[in-house]
């Protein structure tokens, strides 16, 4: 069994790989080994995490999720715990693996009931596992509201009850402390609802080798660190310049360029389509700020669309036309809604230019003509479908922010916090792509890298100093 940490990348599987693991392990094995060996993982955490818990509530469902806590249940009270256990499955009905641990757990003296206890120490929930997308009701509800209304920790197995194990998603669900995944670790845990659903994930494969299933994802592990050579200049890491800063929304521009020098770029210009802005950062003289449309882009990596408003439109044709280029915000909702300057950002990658989009779910829904509903509720999906109509890699950002980049390569990106969610934090995240893009890393490796470690600082921020766009572009 291992506690996940982002110290290492990690494969992440979808239900389908899950299922043929499964099956295929099931039929070299003798009957119920897996649910015996998920049972006893799930005891040997709850141990771990409760040494001292004397009552234990196992919230059991009807499926073989509710099996593993019914095997779970057997080992705690042979261990001299006080497990009780509410089953809502029914024996002729009961898959035989399930049925299986009911006896068993019978047989040891397990305590059943049809209400949760009054008081508990820690409780499990193997409600509803990989299985099922359905929002629990009936008495399934009323058992996820007594979860999640208790003080004492929940354990999940497998993924909490109500998410979907592949995106995420779900409205419904169980809020656990800790979820112990099995066989695989599930995309969904680590995006949209996921993180704050999941709690700290831990992992236990079960005996079972999952090499022969490529994974859906991969949770990125912290980035190679980057020694610069002694013998080098500003010219070995490139030049960046930020397209943006409608009037009005000046500061997007600027702090995507503090970002984008700050990430080391070896020079910066900002061309601001406000024609009025001040031709001077005072705070970061080191900036160059120069017409747009007097600079010769081919030759640069461009980030456009930091507070562009609709004065972006007249400088997207020749921003596309840049050797490298960050899209992002305003930008991304013009090239939505204009189709000369969508297939202008095809043909990008026709000629191998490389190319970063960093849509919100807003956005992305705007390029993909969906919703944010339907976007929120398959984020790898959705952007593996953007990488791939624009030839780009795409940064879908959000809890769990998805890097998918054409050809099917998808990343989940494990730091950050919900401090990031205020004005120009996005425009940050932009200039730090840049800047990578300049220094010569590769779109996806630029985007990784950028995603992990702008989270990575809000991981770190102190807790008692307010975190800002302005001082997150600088740290």
């Amino acid at each position: 069994m291992q506690r996940i940490t982002p110290d290492r990348p990690w494969p992440l599987h979808d239900v389908a790989a899950t299922r043929r693991l499964e099956q295929h392990a099931a039929a070299a094995l003798p009957p119920h080994t897996l649910m015996q060996r998920a049972g006893l993982a799930v005891a040997r955490l709850c141990v771990a995490l409760a040494p001292h818990a004397r009552t234990v509530w196992i919230a059991c469902g009807p499926g073989n999720n509710g099996g593993d806590g019914l095997e779970a249940a057997m080992h705690l009270k042979q261990w001299g715990k006080e497990p009780v256990v509410t089953w809502l499955g029914s024996e002729d009905r009961a898959p035989a693996d399930a049925l299986a641990s009911l006896q068993r757990a019978r047989a040891a003296g397990v305590a059943f009931a049809h209400e949760p206890p009054a008081q508990w120490d820690l409780a499990v929930d193997a409600l509803l596992g990989i299985g099922s997308t359905r929002a629990p009701d009936g008495a399934m509800l009323q058992q996820v509201e007594a979860l999640n209304a208790a003080d004492a920790p929940v354990l999940a197995v497998d993924v909490p009850s109500g998410l979907d194990a592949d995106s995420g998603s779900g409205s419904v669900l169980v809020r656990a402390q800790h979820t112990l995944s099995l066989l695989t670790l599930k995309s969904g845990l680590y995006t949209a609802n996921g993180r704050d659903a999941a709690g700290q994930v831990w992992f236990d494969a079960l005996g079972v080798d999952s090499g022969n299933e490529p994974p859906r994802a991969t949770l990125q592990g912290p980035p190679a660190a980057g020694a610069r050579l002694h013998a080098t200049h500003k010219g070995s890491y490139g030049d960046v310049v930020v397209i943006g800063g409608a009037p009005g929304m000046t500061g997007a521009a600027l702090l995507a360029a503090r970002a984008a020098l700050h990430q080391g770029a070896g020079r910066v210009f900002v061309g601001f389509l406000d024609e009025n802005a001040r031709r001077l950062d005072p705070q970061q003289p080191d900036l160059m700020v120069l017409p747009w449309d007097g600079m010769e882009l081919r030759e640069m990596v461009v980030a456009c669309g930091c507070g562009g408003g609709d004065a972006v439109r007249k400088a997207l044709p020749r921003a596309l036309q840049a050797r490298a280029l960050v899209l992002d915000a305003d930008g991304l909702n013009t090239v939505a809604s204009h189709q000369e300057l969508q297939g202008m950002l095809q043909s990008r990658a026709r000629r191998g230019a490389p190319t970063v989009l960093t849509p919100h779910p807003l956005e992305a829904a705007r390029l993909l003509g969906q919703t944010t509903v339907r976007v929120q509720a398959q984020r790898l999906a959705a952007a593996a479908e953007l990488a791939e109509r624009f030839g780009s890699v795409v940064v879908l950002k959000g809890s769990g922010t998805v890097i998918a980049a054409p050809g099917g390569a998808c990343y989940v990106n494990p730091t950050g916090n919900a401090r990031l969610a205020i004005a120009g934090t996005g425009d940050v995240l932009a200039g730090m792509i840049a800047a990578h893009l300049a220094a010569g890393e590769s779109a996806v490796d630029a985007a990784c890298r950028a995603v992990y470690l702008h989270g990575l600082a809000a991981d770190r921020w102190p807790a008692d100093v307010p975190l800002t766009a302005s001082a997150l572009a600088v740290s």
